[in-house]
Protein backbone atom coordinates (compact mmCIF):
# COMPACT_ATOMS: atom_id res chain seq x y z
CA UNK A 1 0.00 0.00 0.00
CA UNK A 2 1.40 3.25 -0.76
CA UNK A 3 2.13 5.98 1.75
CA UNK A 4 -1.47 8.35 0.94
CA UNK A 5 -3.50 9.56 4.11
CA UNK A 6 -6.99 9.87 4.29
CA UNK A 7 -6.91 13.14 3.16
CA UNK A 8 -5.94 12.26 -0.59
CA UNK A 9 -8.73 10.00 -1.21
CA UNK A 10 -11.12 13.06 0.25
CA UNK A 11 -9.98 14.53 -2.36
CA UNK A 12 -10.46 11.97 -5.06
CA UNK A 13 -13.83 10.38 -4.31
CA UNK A 14 -13.94 8.53 -7.58
CA UNK A 15 -14.19 4.78 -6.10
CA UNK A 16 -17.52 6.27 -5.08
CA UNK A 17 -19.14 7.69 -8.07
CA UNK A 18 -18.05 5.30 -10.77
CA UNK A 19 -20.06 2.64 -10.68
CA UNK A 20 -23.56 1.66 -9.28
CA UNK A 21 -22.59 -1.90 -8.97
CA UNK A 22 -19.97 -0.95 -6.65
CA UNK A 23 -21.23 -0.34 -3.09
CA UNK A 24 -22.76 -3.94 -2.70
CA UNK A 25 -23.26 -5.48 0.76
CA UNK A 26 -21.42 -8.55 1.01
CA UNK A 27 -20.02 -9.33 4.06
CA UNK A 28 -22.21 -6.73 6.78
CA UNK A 29 -23.89 -8.26 9.55
CA UNK A 30 -27.26 -7.34 10.42
CA UNK A 31 -25.61 -5.35 13.06
CA UNK A 32 -23.71 -3.77 10.74
CA UNK A 33 -26.32 -2.83 8.19
CA UNK A 34 -28.67 -1.83 10.73
CA UNK A 35 -26.14 1.46 11.13
CA UNK A 36 -26.41 2.55 7.90
CA UNK A 37 -29.89 5.40 7.09
CA UNK A 38 -32.64 3.65 5.30
CA UNK A 39 -32.34 6.31 3.43
CA UNK A 40 -28.91 5.44 2.17
CA UNK A 41 -30.09 1.54 1.22
CA UNK A 42 -31.18 0.51 -2.40
CA UNK A 43 -34.45 -0.60 -3.11
CA UNK A 44 -33.60 -3.95 -3.14
CA UNK A 45 -31.44 -3.68 -0.08
CA UNK A 46 -28.21 -5.20 -1.83
CA UNK A 47 -26.20 -2.15 -1.25
CA UNK A 48 -26.03 2.01 -1.14
CA UNK A 49 -28.40 4.07 -2.76
CA UNK A 50 -26.75 5.21 -5.81
CA UNK A 51 -27.59 8.86 -7.81
CA UNK A 52 -26.87 7.19 -11.15
CA UNK A 53 -23.39 5.58 -10.73
CA UNK A 54 -22.69 8.04 -7.30
CA UNK A 55 -23.22 6.56 -4.16
CA UNK A 56 -25.37 8.45 -1.93
CA UNK A 57 -23.41 8.69 0.63
CA UNK A 58 -20.64 10.24 -1.03
CA UNK A 59 -20.75 14.63 -0.24
CA UNK A 60 -18.39 16.49 -2.31
CA UNK A 61 -16.90 17.16 -5.70
CA UNK A 62 -14.93 14.36 -7.76
CA UNK A 63 -11.39 15.10 -7.89
CA UNK A 64 -11.46 18.49 -5.47
CA UNK A 65 -12.72 17.66 -2.14
CA UNK A 66 -15.03 14.40 -1.40
CA UNK A 67 -16.01 12.72 1.38
CA UNK A 68 -18.31 9.93 2.88
CA UNK A 69 -21.26 10.65 5.27
CA UNK A 70 -21.20 7.18 6.93
CA UNK A 71 -17.74 6.77 6.99
CA UNK A 72 -17.68 4.89 10.31
CA UNK A 73 -20.42 2.30 9.17
CA UNK A 74 -19.28 2.08 5.15
CA UNK A 75 -19.83 -1.14 3.79
CA UNK A 76 -16.96 -3.51 3.37
CA UNK A 77 -16.85 -3.28 -0.14
CA UNK A 78 -15.35 0.29 0.69
CA UNK A 79 -13.16 -0.19 3.41
CA UNK A 80 -11.48 -3.15 1.37
CA UNK A 81 -10.55 -0.08 -1.59
CA UNK A 82 -7.38 1.29 -1.42
CA UNK A 83 -5.32 4.11 -2.90
CA UNK A 84 -3.79 2.64 -6.22
CA UNK A 85 -5.50 -0.52 -5.61
CA UNK A 86 -7.48 -2.18 -9.00
CA UNK A 87 -10.27 -0.67 -7.94
CA UNK A 88 -9.25 2.84 -7.14
CA UNK A 89 -7.65 3.38 -10.18
CA UNK A 90 -9.74 2.28 -12.72
CA UNK A 91 -12.42 4.85 -10.65
CA UNK A 92 -9.60 7.19 -11.44
CA UNK A 93 -9.24 6.90 -14.91
CA UNK A 94 -12.74 7.16 -15.39
CA UNK A 95 -13.14 10.54 -14.13
CA UNK A 96 -9.38 11.17 -15.85
CA UNK A 97 -7.37 11.15 -12.75
CA UNK A 98 -3.99 9.46 -13.05
CA UNK A 99 -1.81 7.35 -10.74
CA UNK A 100 -2.24 8.45 -6.91
CA UNK A 101 1.58 10.05 -6.19
CA UNK A 102 3.12 8.10 -3.49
Amino acid sequence: MSGLTGADCQTCGACCAYSSDWPRFTMESEDALEKIPPHLVAGDLSGMRCDGQRCSALDGQIGVATRCTIYEVRPQVCRECQPNDEECLTARWAYGLGRVSE
